[in-house]
């Protein structure tokens, strides 16, 4: 029994997690100061991070379809959205509103002309 004791008091000793009747004990952590190098090492990772590509929406308008009538749809059918023509879609980064614009045609492409950016 005492040699239990003393092997439990050194795995405690060592800084190990015990869990003993369902209760957990905390444990010691050492942690070294931060040392300033005075740079800015931050800086380089910027340029990563402007490469990094997003996943951009544009919604031009919702709307909410019976079952029965989603069946029905085919070639030719249209489906009203409950934005009017004049109002601005709305553009969703990485599923965030960010903006909103009105849609143009660029080369034969559709495209968003930004009216308000959100959330700045």
């Amino acid at each position: 029994m005492a040699e239990a004791v003393t092997e439990q008091v050194e795995e405690q000793a060592e800084g190990q997690v015990e869990q003993q009747d369902g209760a957990t004990q905390a444990q010691n952590v050492e942690m070294t100061e931060a040392v300033d190098s005075g740079a800015n090492a931050g800086d380089g990772n910027l340029d990563l991070l402007l490469d990094i590509s997003m996943s951009v929406n544009v919604t031009l308008g919702k709307t909410q379809v019976p079952i029965k009538r989603l069946l029905q749809l085919g070639p030719g059918s249209v489906l009203q959205m409950d934005k009017l023509v004049d109002e601005p879609a709305e553009v969703y980064v990485q599923g965030n509103k960010f903006a909103t614009g009105n849609i143009v045609i660029v080369d034969g492409h559709f495209a968003i002309r930004i009216k308000e950016v959100l959330g700045m």
